[in-house]
């Protein structure tokens, strides 16, 4: 992995996670593609974190790689086959607190206001429809999530449209603010397919548009186009 240029890093991600997506879709014999390619691709989005060059601030790389290893944790906590549904949470939780860490400074005031009450609307509205639908033994951590989740979103927003104008972390900040957006994306999908009777062809929806999300966060790390070589 350490020999692939971004280029190829970037075939090799679309390609592990199709795999990951044939292999859910298929089960049954075919379901170790999953297990293998799932975990893959994230790896793969890590390389991208890890090996950007120049990255916005060694704090912010090492913020998002955490939460990028964080994400890998949940990807098999929740692929495997037992129940582990809070610990993936959990672990998924803390990842984006880890992201929260990456995108809080930048960022003025109202615009982080206005991206929380739009996001929150977003997540409140979507809690509304699915909470009765929840075990209620998962209401608290499940909104303690959502919670998280929008924070999370809302500052990559903010800081988004607080960064337009510099002609070096305009990109990047943008990059995270459509990361942000993903997960909110990904994670409903998700929700509503576990909780709210299940969605036609749900690995394809949810893993393409999480690790959309992932490698948007991921690539924000460097000020350049041509970061990873």
């Amino acid at each position: 992995m350490g020999t692939l240029d971004y280029r190829q890093t970037n075939i090799a991600i679309v390609l592990a996670v199709a795999a990951a997506i044939v292999g859910a879709l298929l089960g049954g014999p075919w379901i170790w593609l999953h297990y293998l390619c799932k975990p893959l691709a994230t790896l793969l989005v890590l390389s991208l974190a890890v090996r950007a060059v120049p990255a916005q601030s060694p704090r912010y790389r090492a913020a998002v790689v955490v939460g990028v290893v964080l994400s890998l944790a949940g990807d098999v906590l929740l692929m495997l086959p037992q129940d582990l549904f809070v610990p993936g949470l959990v672990a998924f939780l803390l990842a984006h607190l880890c992201f929260i860490v990456a995108f809080f400074p930048g960022a003025r005031l109202p615009a982080r206001l206005l991206a929380l009450l739009v996001y929150g609307i977003v997540g409140a509205a979507n809690m509304a429809l699915l909470l009765p639908k929840i075990p209620p033994p998962l209401h608290a951590p499940v909104l303690a999530y959502v919670v998280v989740l929008v924070v999370m979103a809302s500052l990559a927003a903010a800081r988004a449209w607080s960064l337009r104008n510099d002609a070096t972390l305009a990109r990047p900040a943008l990059l995270a603010a459509w990361g942000g957006a993903l997960f909110i994306l990904s994670d409903s999908l998700l929700a509503w397919d576990r909780f709210g009777g299940g969605l036609p062809l749900s690995p394809l929806l949810v893993l393409a548009s999480y690790y959309a999300a992932l490698w948007c966060i991921a690539r924000s790390v460097g000020v350049r186009e041509e970061t990873v070589q």
